[in-house]
Formats: C-alpha cells, sequence, structure tokens
C-alpha cells in the first residue's frame, strides 16, 4: 500500500497536466460568476453573450471560466478578465450590452473599460485601507491567493478570508483547480500521519469554535465522541441554513464545494466516524447539485469510499434534503429528520456526541466549521488562532445586509467590531440616514443599538449586550426602522417555524405575538407591556430547544434598549418611525400642493379630491395607507404623520 502523500501527489501531477493540456500560451482567460444570487443577477444570459463573441470573433485563445461569488451581492454580475502575464481586472453589474462593448474594448483591443470596473461607487470610505491590506498579506500567508487578485478593490481589503478563501478564484465543479490550490493536501498529510488524537488536539489548540451560533469549542466536542466505548460513529455537516437574511454557508457550497467535502473526511477521520451526512435544505438546489458532483468526483479519486488515497481509512458520504422546516437547524431535530421522523428537538442529555444519529455518538459541524479545518490542518494552529481573540480564533463570515451601501459576504477576523463592518467595509449607511441597529443572530439573536457599535465581534461580548453571534446573518436597521416592528417580524418567524412539541414556545410565541400586534396596532396598554416582558423572560428560560429559548431575545434586546419606542406606541398612539399603518396616516401640505392631480389620479380607493390647480384633500375615513400617493407626488406635498 503506498503511502497517501505519494498518491496526492500522482492526483496533482494529474490535475496539472489537466489544466494545462488545452491552455494555449497567450491565453485570455473570463471569469463568469456562477452561484444562486449571480445567476439571479443575470449571469446566465452574461455567459451565453460571451460565448457568442468568442464564436464570432473566431480566436481560439479565448477561454471561459465559470467561478462561485466573491461575495460583492450588489454589484452582480461579476466578470473579470485576465491576459497573460497580468493580474485580473473584475468588471461589475454587466449586462448584454457591456459585455458587448467589454469584449470589442478589452478583449479585442486589450484596452479596459474603467467606468466598469468593480469598485464603490464612493470609495472615501475607504481611505489607506490599501495599506491595510498589505499589512494583512504580510502576516497572514493563509489569505495569499485572495490578496493577490482582490487586495486593491475596497470592499475587501479590510477582510481576512479563511472559509471563502477560493470562492469566486476557482471553477467550483473543477476537483483539477481545487487540488492545484492546495486542496486536500492537508488530508493526505494527515492520512500518511495517522494520528487522529493530534488533529482533535490541534483542532483544540486552535481555539476553532463551532461556527453554527452557539460557539461550543470544536476539539472539546469531538472529544466526546471519541471517549465513547461504541466503535460505530457519524458525522453530519448541518447545511439547513434558515435564518432570514443568511446566506453565508450556501455560498460556501456552491462556491467551493471540495473545501467542505475535505472538511468532512479530515473530522471523520479524527473521530473515527465510518460514514457522514450533509443536511441541506431543499431550497438550494445549486448547492446540492454541486456537493453532489463533488462527493462523485472524490469516490472516482479515491478520496471517498474504501482506504482513501491508499490509506487505512475509508470514509462515505451521503446527502439528505431537509424540507425547510428552520427547527431542525437544532441538532437533535436534524437527527430525527435524517431518521426519517418528524424534525423535533429531544431533551439533552444525552447530547449527540453521546448518543445520536441512530443511537451512536455523532458529531454535528455546520458548513462553515468544515470548511476551515483544511486551513487549520495545513497551517496549524499557533497560526490560524493568530487571527482572531484569546478564545476564539479565526473569522467569522457574515451575510450583511439591510440598510447599508454594500451589502454581501464579509469574512473578518474575530474581535473586529460592528462599527468596522457597517463603515469600513460595507461603506455604511446610505441616503444620509442615520444607523439606528444591528440585528445579529437571526430570529434568535437581538438588536444592537447604534451606541454599541464598537462591541467587538465575539461569543461573550455579543451575548453580554443582549444578541448572539448566530450563524452569520447581520442586518443594519437606519432611523425609519420602527424596533417594536422588527421584534414582531421576528416573533413571526419564530412562531410559524415553532415545531409545537413544548407549550411554552408553541403558546408562548403565539401569545407575545399577539401583544406585539396589538402594540403595533395602537391597541395595548401599559400591563401589556409588563405581560410582554415577563412572558419572554419565561419563554427563554423554559423552553425545549435553542429556537424556544432563542424566540424572545428580538423582544427583550429592543426593550432594554428601545422602550421609548414602544411607550410612544402605547401611550402617544404614535408610530415614531411611521411604519405602523396604524397609527399614521397620509396629509396634503396645501402650501406644497399645485393641484396637478396625480395622487387622485392613483389613488386605488378615490379618497383625494380637489379641482385642478388647487390644493387636494385626502378622506381619512376611505384611506387604506397604501402610500400611493407619496410615491407619486413630485412636489413633495404629501407628508405621512
Amino acid at each position: 500500500m503506498s503511502n497517501p502523500q505519494e498518491k496526492y501527489t500522482q492526483l496533482k501531477k494529474e490535475s496539472e497536466h489537466f489544466l494545462n493540456q488545452n491552455i494555449a500560451e497567450d491565453e485570455i482567460i473570463i471569469t463568469v460568476g456562477s452561484a444562486t444570487c449571480e445567476n439571479a443577477a443575470g449571469s446566465n444570459e452574461i455567459l451565453d453573450e460571451i460565448e457568442k463573441h468568442i464564436r464570432s470573433s473566431g480566436k481560439k485563445n479565448i477561454s471561459i471560466k465559470k467561478v462561485g461569488c466573491t461575495g460583492r451581492c450588489s454589484l452582480e454580475p461579476i466578470v473579470s478578465v485576465t491576459f497573460p502575464g497580468n493580474a485580473p481586472i473584475f468588471y461589475a453589474s454587466m449586462d448584454r450590452e457591456k459585455v458587448h462593448e467589454l469584449f470589442i474594448s478589452h478583449i479585442m483591443q486589450n484596452t479596459p473599460i474603467e467606468k466598469y470596473f468593480l469598485k464603490c461607487a464612493d470609495d472615501s470610505s475607504y481611505e489607506n485601507k490599501e495599506k491595510k491590506a498589505q499589512d494583512i498579506l504580510e502576516k497572514e500567508a493563509i489569505t495569499h491567493k485572495f490578496f493577490t487578485q482582490l487586495s486593491t478593490l475596497p470592499f475587501y481589503c479590510s477582510q481576512t478570508r479563511i472559509a471563502l478563501r477560493n470562492c469566486g478564484l476557482i471553477d467550483p465543479e473543477s476537483i483539477e483547480e481545487y487540488i492545484q490550490n492546495e486542496g486536500f493536501s492537508a488530508l493526505a498529510q494527515k492520512l500518511a500521519e495517522n494520528n487522529p488524537h493530534e488533529i482533535i488536539e490541534t483542532v483544540t489548540n486552535s481555539n476553532l469554535r463551532g461556527r453554527g451560533g452557539a460557539g461550543f469549542p470544536t476539539g472539546k466536542k469531538w472529544s466526546f465522541a471519541v471517549a465513547n466505548k461504541e466503535k460505530k460513529r457519524y458525522l453530519i455537516c448541518n447545511a439547513d441554513e434558515g435564518d432570514p437574511g443568511a446566506f453565508m454557508d450556501r455560498s460556501m457550497l456552491e462556491s467551493d464545494p471540495f473545501s467542505v467535502v475535505e472538511g468532512m473526511i479530515l473530522a471523520g477521520f479524527a473521530i473515527g466516524a465510518q460514514k457522514g451526512y450533509f443536511y441541506i435544505r431543499a431550497e438550494y438546489p445549486l448547492a446540492i447539485k454541486r456537493i453532489e458532483q463533488a462527493i462523485k468526483t472524490c469516490y472516482e479519486k479515491g478520496l471517498l469510499g474504501k482506504n482513501i488515497l491508499d490509506s487505512n481509512f475509508s470514509f462515505d458520504l451521503e446527502i439528505r434534503l431537509g424540507a425547510g422546516a428552520f427547527v431542525c437547524g437544532e441538532e437533535t431535530a436534524l437527527i430525527h429528520s435524517i431518521e426519517g421522523e418528524r424534525g423535533q428537538p429531544r431533551i439533552r442529555p444525552p447530547f449527540p456526541a453521546v448518543e445520536g444519529l441512530f443511537g451512536y455518538p455523532t458529531i454535528i459541524n455546520n458548513v462553515e466549521t468544515l470548511a476551515n479545518l483544511p486551513v487549520v490542518m495545513s497551517f496549524g494552529a499557533d497560526k490560524f488562532k493568530k487571527i482572531g481573540t484569546e478564545k476564539s480564533g479565526g473569522t467569522k463570515v457574515f451575510a450583511v445586509s439591510g440598510k447599508v451601501c454594500h451589502t454581501g459576504l464579509v469574512e473578518v477576523p474575530m474581535g473586529t467590531t460592528l462599527r468596522e463592518i457597517v463603515y469600513d467595509i460595507c461603506g455604511g449607511v446610505p441616503n444620509g440616514k442615520k444607523l439606528k441597529a444591528i440585528q445579529t443572530g437571526g430570529p434568535a439573536g437581538g438588536c444592537i443599538p447604534e451606541h454599541l457599535l464598537d462591541t467587538p465581534i465575539d461569543y461573550e461580548a455579543l451575548i453580554q449586550v443582549g444578541s448572539m453571534m448566530g450563524s452569520g446573518g447581520l442586518i443594519v436597521l437606519d432611523e425609519d426602522d420602527c424596533m417594536v416592528n422588527v421584534a414582531k417580524y421576528f416573533m413571526s418567524f419564530s412562531q410559524d417555524e415553532s415545531c409545537g412539541k413544548c407549550s411554552p414556545c408553541r403558546e408562548g410565541t403565539l401569545r407575545m405575538l399577539e401583544i406585539l400586534e396589538k402594540i403595533t396596532e395602537g391597541k395595548a396598554s401599559i400591563k401589556d407591556l409588563e405581560n410582554l416582558e415577563r412572558l419572554a423572560k419565561l419563554v427563554q428560560k423554559s423552553a425545549l430547544c435553542g429556537l424556544g429559548k432563542g424566540a424572545p431575545n428580538p423582544i427583550l434586546s429592543t426593550l432594554r434598549y428601545f422602550k421609548d419606542e414602544y411607550l410612544a406606541h402605547i401611550q402617544d398612539k404614535k408610530c415614531p418611525a411611521k411604519q405602523c399603518n396604524n397609527l399614521t396616516h397620509f396629509e396634503i401640505d396645501p402650501e406644497k400642493c399645485v393641484g396637478c392631480t396625480a395622487c387622485a389620479r392613483k389613488c386605488p380607493v378615490s379618497c383625494i379630491s380637489g379641482n385642478r390647480r388647487e390644493p387636494h384633500v385626502i378622506d381619512q375615513s376611505k384611506c387604506i395607507k397604501c402610500g400611493k400617493c407619496q410615491e407619486v407626488c413630485k412636489f413633495n406635498a404629501v407628508l405621512k404623520i
């Protein structure tokens, strides 16, 4: 039996030959983003347009490569062009017309079109960030490849990419490209060393904590399963990403599936598992397709199945689809779902590491945790934990959305402040609006007010201010957001997703939602507010699983920092943010109204009257508060009060 390192060297040579056999010396490479978000923005149409231009040109030295998502969501589709010996040039917000212009100017005449470059509309907020990028590049070899291509772009130069290190740079369906970027080298090394205990020790020393939300130390979790006398063990990748606004796991599965597969094999070897399962929500068809392809290819290359890389370790992987139940993100509910049972949690202990899938010891790690493992193994615990805080090594990926200039995927070292993410990386709040709060942790998280923006991203720090890390959703809220309405939105989500097994969650979330609805409708009393807070604390203490225990957090955090808004709804019957329809109405300012009749013509219920060239009025008894009148008024005469 050959050494796994020798087998890997052979695979690497084969991959290099495969990639080089059809590449001309003067090859021009065009990459097109190919992930769910890119496709939705029109990347498939762009791909067709580029192929059409290549055929028409008759040039044989142009190749197209589909890559994953770089995380710059609001500027997709993204295309890059690389001439031999030059760095790639990235273009943003491409469409068919721009592709035509790009092909004529850049591809045919080697004249890049600067106005379409991937950059921010206003880069002034990124002053001196290139120097920071260079500092990161010099210190952290882990991020080297990513930074050599994207360090000059403002959105990326303050990030430290580990889990997303290959996303948007390599073809996610090409195992050859992954191997040429040192993919599976960590696996080959660890199989050759044949010391699973050393892997667990390295992970423990790296301070890698579970990225699924709870932040439990990964190495410690693994040690529970290894200490069990039962030799049959399972490993599960939790890809049941259900938080509103979260898309980190989907992006990793679609853009770099082999890194997650390698992480699964490494984890399986470390804990002595014979089989692993990918639990992926069925709403992620492209992620499922690419993981299926990755698993199939790994079997063909001897990276899965019997005697991986000619070692003594055998490991199999399968996919199980989730039906979209949010509660199945909880470990025991997820296990029940894989077993074919209804996805409901059970009382713990015993924890899954002791008694899990089919009654055997089971380790469950989420996508991001597993994507970090090849890096931890390649660079060692000391280098990994050098990035991050004393208790939390490495980085965290966030899906940043809401009222922010530059939405997308952001990966930063643990300990980075919320302010740095929102302002230094994402460009701040648009339209001159004032930031009101940041919501982290999904439905089980909380709202952090503006004056706490310098809170570091750390499991303990976020809990201390009334929120949590969660899987990585980060929603920016501005002055136009009603915090009571935000709490109601998340409570509605939690109530809808409650499995109904325990009465604190089943009944408590419904009652809390009812009170919130009364408040936003202007029908609540101070007694209702007292009951809401008391019920929230009761559910938090008594619910069976994390869904129920976390459901009250949006209420408790908004009560903690924005109680004045609750009181305004109850006592003054007003919504300060003017978002709650029952507490707002529209009026026409007679000083500004010129009598153009645009509002009257667009009103769906004909509640606006007035003669032409004379001020109009709104019949409040008929108005349905749709806001169409304000939308069409060119003179700012319609006021929302």
